[in-house]
């Protein structure tokens, strides 16, 4: 079996044996859940390794035909946008399968749907099709609403799961349609994304079609991604989540939308980006800023932190919206990055709750001196939410910020100003509030976890963020040849499209074309 279909198939034959275990085997379905994202982290590692930065077209690829006279298809492959988004979503899983712990009851429907969600979103990352890559990602979300409705905390958790049910069927929705608008307008009766690629390159979309199938994948994928204003439903779902679901969501569902502007809607609709990518950054400074200001209001750890993750997905969206080859390398840096942290956070957040009863901050307070090692831990993650130099958050947003800057340099400031001086702001008063001041009563029998083993999923997630903060090629070199084919693509239709507009003016096509392979 080649190592991708391993990657994806791990988990989700684990779930499979999950359900035929007795439910009173506990021990034996953690075991099984937690080998099965073992696998496919161990995996994921191996090919990023093996992964050549410099060679062309698909690595590891393996396809497959499923439905022939749709077009319908098995094929996955990494190329320098899903490497490190594998990886990601890999070491995601099984850290949110180590730190499941607290889940006492229904362990076996929980683990089985953990497994699912697990393996669904590494199949849409790894996918090619159109079509898998959309099963993949219901495959994904459905789990998603059960485990936060049947395990969900506080009393808003029935809310909270109607909420994220109504806006992410309806992004889910909107991608659909224009999934399916798409594959009627290309007229290649395939769904395989590197076919319909080459078809586009020959024959493009009409450019009256693309203005309207454009939005359609923005607000569709936005909305997944929790776009500004479509993201009320992110914070309620993740203060209501069960750990594990969380880190899973915030960190590594959240970018199938952002994946899908990158595979699907910049490379094929050239000409509906030129239209609508200043609305995606204008949305995106609302992420920044609005997620910013709301988040310095929160005493709530998870509300703080999905907050903090909404205005961390507008440095994504700017990066794409910027249209350079720095700005979506940087984009899909913050899109790693974050699913990093973003996974840390909220499994630092669900410790925190086990030993203090609570995620309410003023209820905490002098908890470094009990636990040392998460205390660190959540020192570091929110030095690297706010952009510290050290963290590979720092080198997305620095990217995204070169990119955007020859686009729009008011974007820029704005950008700039949220996520160094706002987003410090409420990060470092978390940091004082939670882990600083005298140590309350209650919280005196608090203790960081026992054992290296417990440690070792909040330490992996750490290492991997200092890595490529340290060490940022390794994720650079893979990304920017695929960032260059990207915009490739889009920049010739628009420098084609330019040059219609100025007629015998090869200048004024030659600069607007620029924008869309700009260093």
């Amino acid at each position: 079996m080649d190592p991708l279909t391993i990657i994806i198939t791990a988990p989700l034959a684990a779930a499979g044996l999950v359900a035929v275990i007795p439910g009173n085997y506990r021990f034996l379905i953690r075991v099984v859940a937690l080998l099965a994202t073992l696998v496919s982290a161990a995996v994921a590692i191996w090919v990023f390794a093996a992964f050549e930065p410099g060679a062309s077209g698909l690595q590891f690829e393996t396809k497959s035909v499923w439905v022939k006279s749709l077009g319908i298809g098995y094929r996955v492959g990494l190329d320098g946008v899903n490497v490190g988004l594998v990886l990601m979503g890999a070491l995601v899983a099984f850290a949110a399968a180590c730190v499941s712990r607290d889940i006492t009851e229904r362990e076996k429907e929980y683990y089985l749907l953990l497994l699912l969600m697990a393996g669904g979103i590494l199949g849409a990352f790894l996918s090619c099709d159109m079509f898998a890559f959309y099963f993949f990602h219901e495959l994904a979300l459905v789990p998603t609403f059960l485990m936060i409705g049947i395990w969900g905390r506080g009393e808003d958790r029935v809310y909270a799961t109607y909420q994220i049910t109504l806006y992410l069927s309806f992004g889910a929705l909107l991608v659909l349609v224009g999934l399916i608008a798409l594959y009627v307008q290309c007229g290649a009766q395939t769904f395989d994304m590197v076919e319909l690629q080459q078809q586009v390159a020959q024959t493009p979309v009409p450019a009256s079609a693309q203005r309207w199938m454009f939005p359609l994948l923005m607000f569709g994928f936005g909305i997944l991604a929790s776009l500004w204003p479509f993201h009320s439903w992110a914070p309620a779902g993740y203060a209501a989540a069960p750990t594990g679901v969380a880190m899973l969501h915030a960190a590594v569902i959240k970018k199938f939308g952002l994946l899908g502007l990158v595979r699907v809607a910049l490379p094929l609709l050239p000409d509906g980006a030129r239209e609508w990518v200043p609305v995606m950054g204008a949305l995106a400074v609302g992420n920044l800023l609005y997620g910013g200001w709301v988040a310095m209001r929160q005493t709530d750890l998870n509300r703080l932190l999905g907050y903090s993750s909404v205005a961390h997905m507008g440095f994504a969206f700017l990066g794409l919206a910027s249209l350079t080859i720095l700005g979506v390398t940087g984009a899909v840096v913050v899109m790693i990055a974050h699913g990093f942290l973003s996974g840390l956070s909220f499994a630092l957040s669900g410790y925190l709750r086990r030993v203090a009863g609570t995620t309410q901050m003023e209820r905490m307070g002098g908890l470094l001196d009990k636990v040392p090692f998460i205390g660190a831990l959540l020192v570091m993650a929110m030095l690297a939410g706010c952009g510290v130099p050290g963290f590979a958050n720092f080198v997305g947003e620095l990217l995204v910020l070169f990119g955007a800057w020859e686009v729009n340099k008011t974007w820029v400031v704005l950008a700039a100003w949220a996520g160094l001086v706002v987003g410090a702001v409420y990060t470092l008063r978390a940091v004082r509030t939670i882990l600083h001041g005298p140590l309350r009563t209650k919280l005196a029998a608090a203790a960081d976890p026992a054992g290296a083993w417990h440690r070792s999923a909040y330490a992996a997630l750490v290492v991997v963020l200092l890595l490529f903060g340290v060490a940022p090629g390794l994720l650079t070199a893979r990304i920017k040849p695929n960032a260059k084919a990207v915009l490739g693509a889009a920049a010739k239709r628009i420098e084609m499209k330019a040059a219609g507009e100025n007629g015998r003016n090869p200048a004024g096509a030659v600069a607007a074309g620029s924008v869309g392979v700009r260093q």
